[in-house]
This record gives C-alpha cells, structure tokens and sequence, in this order.
C-alpha cells in the first residue's frame, strides 16, 4: 500500500515540474489555441471521474463522483467553447452592401 502510494506521488510530482516546464516555454500568441485543445482533452478526466462515482464503495462515493462529472463536463464543454469563440475571430465577416441614395 505504502509503495503504491509513494509511487504515485512520485508521478504527481514528476508531471506538475515537467508540466510548468512545458507551458511556461510556449509563447503567449500560442497559449490560448493550446489551453484550448488541452480542455478538450480533458474528456479522459470525465471518463475516470464517471469510473470514480460507479466504482466507489464509500458512503460519500457516488456524492464526490457525481460533483466531479460536473466538474470535468464543465472543463470539457468550456474548452470546445474557448475553441469556437477563438476560431471565430479568424473567420471573414461578411461585406455589407451600401445603399446608393
């Protein structure tokens, strides 16, 4: 149990240094297209948070499972959103004809 757990601290920790090391790199004109992509890639952290609230035999399981599907659908939807608003200022608008008078 000890060495389970001291192994996944250990991953905890690896990945928090490894990912500020990554983020803080990218420029800032390329921060939102990324963050944006990342959300959207959260979808994996909804599937193990529906996995947490089907698998969790505690009395407060299914209560802390069901807050943290909301949490992830949160993230998720909110990434595709942050996406199409980003995807829209590049698209043209449209030419308004002026009357003759």
């Amino acid at each position: 149990m000890t060495d389970h757990l001291l192994t996944e601290i250990t991953v905890f920790i690896l990945a928090v240094f490894v990912g500020i090391e990554v983020i803080g790199r990218v420029p800032s004109t390329l921060h939102t297209p990324l963050m944006s992509a990342t959300n959207a890639i959260h979808g994996i952290v909804l599937v193990g948070a529906i996995l947490v609230a089907g698998l969790t035999f505690a009395p407060l399981g299914p209560v802390v499972g069901f807050i943290l599907i909301v949490l992830a659908s949160l993230n998720v939807f909110g990434g595709y959103t942050v996406t199409e608003r980003m995807l829209a200022m590049f698209r043209p608008r449209p030419v308004v004809a002026k009357k003759d008078d």
